[in-house]
């Protein structure tokens, strides 16, 4: 065991079987008990805890409260990857009225569930005032990686119905959003609770400078990769291969670009799927490029997933029955209750509001967060926000894995005439 052996059999070699054991296991065994497509990340997450705890000779995982910048790395590719793929899953933008839903969920719901869970982590749980509000923000955002079972379909599929339609495009785009807040935890961590100090400098830097320059980036990146793709050479563009790396490229290249000028990548990058989608918006390549950057986004989710099932015990040892409360208050009360009020009055019924207001699905996008809040500022509450948001991704990944296939089969698709 001391040279990374076990009975003969490398580690390495072993974890390699298990890992891919598991990820077949994770999507198959659903549609063969169950006949539906539920997410398997709440079973990748079941296997990664079983394999890594009791197979013999499987290598440790690195721990995300003293080694978050990997864990980092890794969590904001998949988010990356899965934010442009879901930019790219829109085929109408459509009329103003079509968005309500979505602005109502980021200016109104996202707002809402962080204040409360930011108190309830100050409150119940006797978290610090920065570390209740880092809580907050990293909670907050719906997971575009997590939640593909109940967002629109590929490109040119059509349907796009408006309960798909109002998560697909709040996925995509609050992950952005909630930097913010996350800025806000730290500064509080780092100089207390003085507004007076540094609030101007946070408004103007951190909300509004960093979200428009994310999404004028994304805007631009998008145009110059989809000339690039399809109209510069005219008669040999890329788009007529099956070079989705150049694609994922060109994504990559806009997300560091614009964290260069300090806007909001993962802004950008949505954005970016949003504007190539509309150049030459029936050419095959979409689709293709599409399914790449899903497999692409699956594989990286599926590893992680692995992985944080593999470091969950050590995790939840700082659970406390507080934490528990919060998460299943945020999935089953705050989300639900704030998703629900923050659409009153759309053009939503009622079973919609209340398929958009249950799947707020919390994901990848939650690790990145805590690891890159981690690796800045040291929060005396880290060990109890680590397995809160472990605790919440797992109870998420099951609650809304194994109930999402029954809760859009009875979404009605729009007819051609119909759409916005």
């Amino acid at each position: 065991m001391s040279d990374g052996t076990f009975f003969g059999f490398d580690s390495y070699h072993i974890a390699l079987g298990a890992v891919g054991a598991s990820v077949i296991l994770a999507n198959w065994l659903p549609r063969f008990i169950t006949r539906r497509e539920p997410a398997s990340s709440g079973l990748l997450i079941l296997f990664g805890m079983g394999v890594f705890a009791f197979l013999p000779g499987m290598p440790q995982v690195p721990d995300p409260r003293t080694h978050p910048h990997i864990w980092e790395v890794v969590a904001e590719l998949c988010v990356i990857v899965a934010l442009f793929a879901t930019g790219l899953r829109i085929d109408s933008l459509s009329s103003f009225s079509r968005w309500g839903p979505t602005i109502r969920l980021l200016a109104l719901t996202m707002p809402i569930t962080i204040l409360a869970v930011a108190l309830l982590g100050y409150g119940l749980a006797g978290m610090t005032i920065g570390g209740a509000i880092l809580l907050g923000a990293v909670m907050a955002p719906t997971d575009p990686v997590l939640a593909g079972d109940v967002q629109v379909g590929p490109p040119q599929e059509g349907g796009e119905h408006p309960v798909r339609f109002a998560l697909t495009t709040e996925a995509a785009l609050n992950d952005g959003l909630a930097f913010p807040f996350v800025y806000l935890g730290l500064l509080v961590a780092a100089e207390g609770l003085a507004p007076g100090a540094w609030g101007f400098e946070w408004l103007a830097r951190d909300v509004f400078w960093r979200i428009a320059v994310g999404a004028a980036m994304g805007a631009a990146g998008g145009w110059a990769l989809g000339q690039v793709l399809f109209n510069v050479p005219r008669n040999a563009a890329l788009a007529e291969t099956s070079s989705g790396v150049v694609a994922l490229a060109g994504v990559l290249l806009c997300y560091g670009t614009t964290e260069l000028v300090e806007g909001y990548g993962f802004i950008a990058v949505a954005v970016a799927g949003l504007v190539i989608r509309r150049i030459e918006g029936d050419h095959a390549f979409h689709r293709r490029l599409h399914d790449f950057v899903s497999a692409v986004e699956h594989a990286l989710t599926a590893l992680l997933l692995i992985a944080l099932g593999a470091v969950l015990p050590m995790l939840l040892t700082s659970l406390t029955w507080t934490g528990a409360v919060i998460v299943v208050v945020l999935l089953l009360v705050v989300r639900p209750l704030g998703g629900w009020l923050s659409l009153a009055r759309t053009p939503l019924t009622a079973r919609d509001r209340w398929v958009v207001a249950l799947f707020g699905i919390r994901g990848i996008g939650s690790i990145y967060y805590l690891a890159y809040a981690a690796a800045k500022v040291e929060f005396w509450d880290e060990e109890k926000i680590w397995a809160i948001v472990g605790f919440a991704i797992l109870l998420s990944a099951l609650i809304h894995g194994f109930t999402a296939g029954i809760a859009v089969e009875g979404l009605r698709t729009p007819k051609e005439g119909e759409r916005s």
